[in-house]
């Protein structure tokens, strides 16, 4: 099979990124992503998006199951990533760092203890705006 360029579509701020990569290297591009962000964007052949119900993790599930070892996935949700990476696919987040089998287990447990924090009512300070900046270090890597 040949490799795709797959995108956790829900949010992503690299979709038009991904899609020059696509082109660059005539590669397919599935955007997957909620019904609740339906567009009738025109888009060229080789983009395809794939809609699905709305619902926690529906994206997701749908994801798992599209992605193949050839693959590259685009996402920022390390739950994801934890499920793509047995199946073989490369996983980046869209700042453009790699997700690895060696480190993800570490990212869940700063998720898991980040939502225990929050739980307590102990504050921590939000994600940075996101800027141009990372999105050009996306296209780099």
């Amino acid at each position: 099979m040949k490799m795709r360029l797959i995108i956790d579509g829900d949010g992503s701020p690299v979709k038009e990124e991904v899609m020059q990569l696509g082109e660059k290297f005539q590669l397919p591009v599935l955007i997957v992503t909620s019904i609740d962000h339906f567009t009738d964007k025109k888009t060229p052949a080789f983009v395809q998006f794939v809609y699905v119900d709305k619902g926690m993790d529906r994206a997701d599930y749908e994801i798992v199951q599209l992605l193949d070892s050839e693959d590259i996935l685009i996402t920022q949700d390390y739950g994801l990533a934890s499920l793509a990476l047995p199946k073989g696919a490369r996983v980046f987040h869209h700042s453009g760092k790699e997700y690895r089998k060696d480190t993800i287990d570490i990212l869940l447990n700063q998720r898991y203890m980040s939502a225990q924090m929050r739980k307590a009512g102990k504050k921590r300070r939000g994600q940075k705006p996101l800027l141009r900046k990372i999105d050009e270090s996306f296209t780099r890597c």
